[in-house]
């Protein structure tokens, strides 16, 4: 009777067999880069989890908000390219409310059109009559002149011709004794570089006349950069 109160005894204190497992030295040891706190209180482990939720959503943040000063720089570098590139002008040969011919003369001239539209980048000169190219690219240029003889028979001569650092490359001539007055307009587009000058050059023996109707004309401006 004793015997059987003492195995019934052991048999209490001691675990079963199929509690526990033995698979030699290390199977039990606890592998240091868990978290400790997750393996004994679950509530620090949900804190654990959502601190490292945060964290991996702090670096995601970062990382989009370097993303996005990145692409701001090239915006802002895109944008003050476009401002420094700007370059227009548009220009008539007077404002006066009478009647008034430029010429003719016994040279060759440039004409310096007083009466200014728009001078966006002041690339053009009303003292000298010359636009300087400010940025190397294509560039739409549109002159339009008008002459008026003043009465039947009398000669009349509108001609013009624009000119590329020096070098005419378009032109009208219009000299008869038939018209009392003409108009002609020359547009073109041309790869400029920055520094070339372009002007109008009124040529011997011609003559332009113009009112605050403004009949002359002399127009440019940048349609891409190409430096």
């Amino acid at each position: 009777m004793r015997a059987i109160v003492l195995l019934c005894l052991l048999g209490t204190a001691m675990p079963l067999e199929d509690s526990f497992t033995w698979g030699g030295p290390g199977e039990n040891v606890v592998d240091p880069t868990e978290d400790n706190e997750c393996l004994t209180d679950q509530a620090s482990c949900g804190c654990c989890l959502m601190q490292q939720q945060i964290n991996r959503m702090g670096t995601f943040l970062n990382l989009t908000l370097d993303e996005l000063e990145k692409e701001l720089i090239k915006t802002k570098t895109v944008l003050n390219n476009v401002r420094d590139s700007r370059s227009a002008f548009s220009v008539s040969l007077t404002n006066r409310v009478s009647l008034n011919c430029l010429g003719p003369f016994r040279d060759d001239k440039l004409i310096a059109y007083k009466h200014v539209f728009i001078n966006l980048g002041d690339s053009y000169s009303v003292d000298t009559g010359i636009f300087t190219v400010p940025r190397s690219g294509v560039y739409s240029l549109a002159l339009t002149v008008y002459s008026d003889a003043g009465s039947p028979g009398n000669s009349l001569a509108a001609c013009a011709s624009l000119q590329v650092n020096g070098r005419g490359v378009a032109g009208t001539r219009e000299k008869n004794m038939q018209d009392q007055e003409d108009s002609a307009t020359i547009v073109v587009a041309l790869r400029l570089i920055a520094g070339d000058t372009v002007a109008v050059n009124l040529p011997i023996g011609c003559f332009l006349c113009d009112d605050n109707s403004h009949y002359n004309t002399f127009t440019g401006f940048l349609l891409y950069a190409t430096d």
